[in-house]
């Protein structure tokens, strides 16, 4: 086993979900240069997380999207913009086989 390949740099951090308002305290190695007073009255390193256990779906049991860059948006728009498309080309199909349908009726 190779030695000190792990770190041995651990100190208090808060982790702080700022969309559902939920922080907790706990070791880590994460670097970060924002602090925030704890519950206990010290200053620990503070790191934001966009989803913990608070707003993530598995641990609340409800459907909740929290996107901050906009991916959800573009999937969506794509999906429109895709189905607009099939219905033109279903539409203009349509057409086609109708305009075919009348000139064999005129023959």
């Amino acid at each position: 086993m190779k030695n000190s390949i792990h770190p041995t740099d651990y100190r208090p951090v808060v982790f702080s979900d700022d969309v559902a308002g939920f922080a907790f305290l706990t070791q880590s190695t994460a670097q970060t240069k924002e602090t925030v007073k704890w519950e206990d009255g010290n200053t620990y390193p503070l790191v934001k997380v966009h989803i913990s256990s608070a707003s993530h779906p598995f641990f609340t049991g409800e459907e909740k999207i929290i996107d901050t860059e906009g991916r959800v948006d573009r999937f969506k728009a794509k999906s429109a913009a895709a189905e607009a498309r099939r219905a033109a080309l279903a539409n203009k199909a349509k057409k086609a086989k109708s305009n075919k349908a009348k000139k064999a009726q005129a023959k």
